[in-house]
Order: structure tokens, then C-alpha cells, then sequence
């Protein structure tokens, strides 16, 4: 995934942009990286990896040398950034989040109208200096924020520091955040609504989709009108953001509440656990709110050991990922020992952890484990957010099913059974899922109920990896 934050000040900067920017390493854990336009008139830049210390440890040392007014910074699972450019545009530096999945037609396009690119290891193009390529094909810079939004396929939020403000751009359907927060002398631009509360700033406007701003110390300016439509991640709300984060007004641990909830609604009188718990972080809302609708106690049997195990999914190795997941998690066998547990996660992708896990707790004691994921059987790879590192759907533990079902040519008719969970095809790939992970039970959440569980009408929310719908 990845996060970005900006801040222009009246005063320095960038003790705020190095706080802000730290308040997003729950979305990433390969890069990081920051740019300053300093006193001394020039952009001031530094990047390191963080996979193996937390961002501030890398950054602590640098910030000191960075002073200025204005700045914008990111966390970055893939290319290195932000990138400072030099053209006709004049001096900026730029940082993005998401996804182009039309990449490699743009890059040759440009190459074919004189263009040129760094190729990063393994022949990769940075992202973002496709970005800045395209930019750079029209005669302004918000000419060209606009380009893009145009041209690309997938998402991209994006910022863009000039010395003279920060012109920040939403993905035009809205698929990741972008808020704008002030105080007095000061106003920032931030993908977590959460990351400037602590930084003294308050919320002063939400991006809406396609929208272009340009940020100042003294406040901003709308340069292009938000769009209606709007497709914004259902996942930011499952997984990947903060629980103290809110976006379109729904805040992320209210969100998993319900969830919770709604989960357990559909549960009553089929199952009767000692207790309920969630895999940690992301599932504990989710098992909380479950608990108490339910009226079964919540509690914690594995406790994840935070101090030096990082996010598992965020290594691109499996068998790391794996490792990880095991190593970080120490069971309390006192509320593990005989007990029957429902354990709630976020999702099953490839159903590798999980698994793992449930095993944990059958080591530990446990007489069942009943699985309630947080969200449906996820049958897509995700085209805008890199959701997951999956080269093929094939990963997906979902499709593996289906394919065990059905063979290698699967038809979009046949598939959309197995994501309705009123048909036969959906119960039959959920119990083999649950004989293959070795749960006890296994009922996923409804795509109905979890959008629900936002308020926020269903339109307005991508389903892409659940149902394939655009």
C-alpha cells in the first residue's frame, strides 16, 4: 500500500512532516522518504529502508539538517520517493500512493516520443517518475496532475511540493484518502486523518474524487471540483487503516465494530463458543464487536509480540511471511486449554497464516476453532491498491477451490456463483476451504453486511476483489 503526507508552514516544517509521515509506517514497511525545500532555496532530500527499523530510527539523524517551510513525505512498499525534478515545469518534488496498471504501454509511449527512464534492479520503472514523465508532456503542473488522472489505469493519490505550496490530487474515484488539516500558521496534507491530531492540527477539509488542491501555510485553494462518482477501498476499513483514522466520515474502528456485529447476527444459535478473540491488530475490533452483541465473553488467547516483529504481509518472501507470523505470536494457554474459540480475522487470502494459526491453537489446547473472516471469499487480485503481492489469482485460496471445482476455464457466470452466498457453489467452496485450513467452522462475512457496516451507500464503495465488479 503506501501513505503520504505534506505540510506548509510559516515556521519550519519538518519536525511535523517527520511526525506525519512516521504516523503512516502502518501502511508499509520497505521504504521511506522525505523532501524539504529548505532556506537555503533548494529541495533537500532523503529515502532509506525501513525493513528492518522503524522509520524513525533511519530519519532521526537526517530531519536536523532538513529545515524549511514546506515539505512532503511517504511510505513506499515499492519504488524509491519522493522524486525532485527539474523542467519546464520548474522545481518540484512528487510522491505518490497506488497503483498504474497500464505502466508498461505509457512507459513505451513516452519512450517513443523521445522519453528516457532509470531502471531500477530486476529492470523495473519507478512508478512515480512515470508519473513525473507524464507530467511533464503538458504545460502546467496542474495541466499535467490532470494528464494524468486521464491517462493511467489503476489509482493514484499524489502530491506535488512546489516552493511556492502543495498541490495535492485524489485518485480520480476516490480509491485512497487524501485530508487536508490547519493550525494556526500551518496546514498539512495527510492519506491518514489521524496522522496531524497529535501535531496540534484539526480537520479543515476531505478530498473528494478527482479533486486538486493547492496548500499553503495560510490555507487552500480547490483547482479542480471533486467528481460524484466514487469507488473508495472497502479494505481501508477491513485491514489497512488505523483504527483511530477515519475516511468519508466512518471511522475505521466504528467500521470493524459493526462488523463484529453484523457477524454475529448472522451467527446466533448455530455455533457456542467459550470465547471469542481476534487475530491481532486488525481482527480485535472485528471480535469485540462480535463479543458483545453476542453476549460471549472476548478475550485474548496469543498475545502478538509488537517490539521487533514488523506487519507479515508486507515481506515479499512466503516463506518469511510465514515465519513472521508464527514467530510473533505467544499463546496464553490458561485461555486457550479446553476452550471452544471463534477467531475472527480481517480476511483469508491465501489462507497460509490462518491456517498456521489455528493450528497454534490446537497445539495450545484448544478443543475447536471457529473461523468468522471479516470480509467475503476475496476471488480477485486487486487492480488499484496492490492488495496483495499475489502474481495470480491462483494464490487466492478461493480460487484454488473453485478451480479444484471447476477446472482451469472458469466463466464469469459460473465464477459469480461462488461469490453469491445464497448458492449451493459458495457453501460447497466454503466447506472445502474449512476441511483444507482445518477449522472447525468456517462462515464468512456477507458483502451485504460489511457494506453495511460502513453507512455509506453500497455505490460508492469498490467490491472489485470480492465480485470482479468495476
Amino acid at each position: 500500500m503506501g501513505g503520504i503526507f505534506g505540510v506548509a508552514s510559516r515556521g519550519d516544517c519538518s519536525l511535523d512532516l517527520f511526525f506525519g509521515v512516521d504516523y503512516h509506517s502502518h501502511l508499509g514497511t520497505r521504504r521511506g522518504g522525505l523532501a524539504v525545500f529548505t532556506k537555503e532555496n533548494q529541495f533537500k532530500r532523503s529515502i532509506h529502508n525501513i525493513q528492518n527499523s522503524p522509520f524513525r530510527t533511519k530519519f532521526e539523524n537526517d530531519i536536523g539538517d532538513m529545515k524549511g517551510n514546506l515539505g512532503i513525505g511517504c511510505i513506499s512498499d515499492y519504488e524509491p520517493q519522493p522524486l525532485l525534478a527539474r523542467s519546464h515545469l520548474g522545481r518540484f518534488a512528487i510522491t505518490t500512493v497506488g497503483i498504474v496498471t497500464n505502466k508498461a504501454e505509457l512507459t513505451d509511449e513516452l519512450i517513443k516520443n523521445g522519453g528516457a527512464f532509470l531502471e531500477m534492479s530486476g529492470g523495473e520503472i519507478n512508478q512515480t517518475e512515470l508519473i513525473l514523465a507524464l507530467m511533464n508532456t503538458q504545460k502546467t503542473i496542474l495541466d499535467g496532475i490532470k494528464y494524468v488522472q486521464q491517462k493511467i489505469q489503476g489509482s493514484i493519490t499524489m502530491m506535488v511540493a512546489t516552493p511556492e505550496g502543495i498541490y495535492g490530487a485524489r485518485d480520480r474515484l476516490g480509491r485512497t484518502p487524501l485530508q487536508i488539516g490547519k493550525k494556526d500558521g500551518a496546514h498539512c496534507l495527510s492519506f491518514e486523518s489521524f496522522a496531524y491530531l497529535n501535531l496540534g492540527y484539526t480537520d479543515e477539509h476531505e478530498l473528494g474524487p478527482a479533486e486538486i488542491v493547492f496548500v499553503t501555510a495560510d490555507g487552500y485553494e480547490i483547482l479542480q471540483q471533486p467528481q460524484r462518482e466514487m469507488k473508495i477501498c472497502t479494505f481501508l476499513w477491513i485491514y489497512y487503516g488505523y483504527p483511530t483514522s477515519c475516511y468519508e466520515g466512518v471511522n475505521v474502528e466504528t467500521m470493524r465494530y459493526n462488523c463484529g456485529k453484523y457477524l454475529a447476527k448472522r451467527d446466533r444459535d448455530n455455533v457456542h463458543p467459550d470465547c471469542v478473540a481476534g487475530v491481532p491488530d486488525s481482527g480485535t475490533a472485528h471480535a469485540v464487536g462480535y463479543a458483545n452483541e453476542a453476549g460471549i465473553p472476548f478475550t485474548r488467547p496469543f498475545i502478538k509480540y509488537t517490539p521487533t516483529w514488523p506487519r507479515s504481509f508486507m515481506p515479499t518472501s512466503q516463506e518469511q511471511r510465514n515465519l513472521i507470523a508464527h514467530m510473533k505470536l505467544i499463546p496464553v494457554k490458561q485461555l486457550i486449554e479446553n476452550k471452544k474459540i471463534l477467531l475472527i480475522d480481517d480476511s483469508i487470502v491465501r489462507g497460509t497464516q490462518l491456517r498456521e494459526t489455528t493450528e497454534f491453537l490446537y497445539k495450545s489446547g484448544a478443543k475447536e476453532v471457529h473461523v468468522r473472516p471479516a470480509c467475503p471469499p476475496i476471488m480477485f487480485g486487486c487492480k488499484y491498491l496492490n492488495f496483495s503481492r499475489s502474481k495470480s489469482e491462483m494464490d487466492l485460496i478461493a480460487r484454488r477451490v473453485v478451480k479444484q471445482f471447476e477446472g482451469e476455464n472458469v466463466s464469469p457466470e459460473t465464477l459469480a456463483k461462488y461469490c453469491d452466498p445464497n448458492t449451493p457453489e459458495y457453501e460447497k467452496m466454503q466447506e472445502e476451504i474449512r476441511k483444507q485450513l482445518h477449522f472447525t467452522t468456517l462462515r464468512y462475512h456477507r458483502l451485504d453486511d460489511m457494506l453495511d457496516s460502513t453507512g455509506l451507500d453500497h455505490c460508492k464503495l469498490c467490491t472489485y476483489c470480492w465480485n470482479g465488479k468495476e
